[in-house]
């Protein structure tokens, strides 16, 4: 009996990318084309300066200078030594650990259930059903979760009740937020993952998978051996853009502390201490100082994703 994890490596091209046809010919563009390929770039390359890398350089500045003095770290010292730095650190990081396991986890998990449904509305149904909470606005969204988790108003108050909750004090106590914030990021932000590593799975050459189903291979070999391996990639890039807005996490605790009148901190996030340097200190040096710690753990982490997902090999 053939073992179906060989499938993976000699039955077709890494990733389920069909290969192409022997002495297949790559289509020629035409002079058209590539010019309205070059403007579509252009545009995007003017976008990404104005709104990418001219704020990062001009962040860059900031950190290294107070009102337009070169101080060196000094900006950084500063910040690391402030009382709510490192709890600030260390909610993200929580947050960002629960949220990106449960995600990987259960966004892998509800697409690979979609996928095997074979009747069409059903499946189809059941990817619009993931898909629309991510139609509803961030801040929108965290004011509908206050409702369901105030256990005073909540349609599942039994259920808050039977957790031991009382109250949206008890709920939004400082242990329970990371959770609390994956719960809320995965209801807007899972669907659309779903429905990518649904289209995935699609892309997986059907020989692969037949070949799997006449060697006896059940779903759940079929899923591991054949269908994880050839989503590294997708997975990889869900990790990375997810990271990135983990690392952003400020509308949820900002609604959340103006609720609750304190009970969150203002300063729970590192994003929301930045904000606080900016606008309540006016320390933009400090602000900036915070800004680029973020960016500089959110691309050492985002390069992990890259190195051990491959998301840039050939296929």
């Amino acid at each position: 009996m053939t073992d179906t994890t060989s499938l993976v490596t000699a039955g077709a091209a890494p990733h389920g990318q069909r290969r192409p046809a022997a002495g297949a010919k790559r289509p020629r563009f035409s002079a058209r084309q590539a010019r309205f390929g070059y403007v579509f770039s252009g545009g995007y390359i003017v976008l990404l300066a104005a709104f990418g890398l001219i704020p990062t350089a001009y962040a860059l500045y900031l950190a290294f200078t107070r009102n337009g003095a070169f101080v060196g770290f000094d900006n950084f010292a500063r910040v690391f030594a402030d009382y709510r730095f490192l709890p600030a650190v260390l909610n993200v990081s929580l947050y960002i650990v629960t949220w990106l396991i449960s995600l990987t986890v259960l966004v892998v998990i509800l697409a690979l259930i979609v996928h095997a449904i074979r009747v069409r509305w059903l499946s189809t149904t059941a990817r619009f059903v993931f898909y629309i909470p991510g139609a509803i606005a961030g801040a929108s969204s965290v004011m509908l979760w206050l409702f369901v988790l105030d256990p005073t108003v909540s349609p599942v108050a039994a259920l808050l009740r039977a957790m031991g909750f009382e109250s949206l004090v008890n709920v939004v106590a400082v242990g329970n937020l990371p959770v609390v914030f994956t719960v809320i990021a995965f209801w807007t932000g899972a669907g659309g993952w779903i429905v990518i590593m649904y289209g995935a799975l699609n892309n997986i050459d059907q020989e692969i998978m037949e070949a799997a189903r006449i060697d006896g291979a059940g779903a759940v070999r079929t899923a591991w051996n054949i269908q994880l391996p050839m989503m590294t990639k997708w997975i990889s890039y869900m990790g990375i853009m997810s990271l990135a807005a983990g690392t952003q996490l400020f509308v949820e605790p900002r609604v959340l502390s103006q609720a609750t009148k304190g009970v969150v901190s203002e300063s729970y996030s590192l994003n929301q201490l930045a904000y606080l340097y900016a606008f309540r200190q006016s320390d933009f040096s400090g602000s900036a100082a915070i800004s680029l710690v973020l960016l500089v753990v959110a691309l050492g982490l985002s390069t992990i994703f890259i190195v051990r997902g491959g998301l840039f090999d050939r296929d």
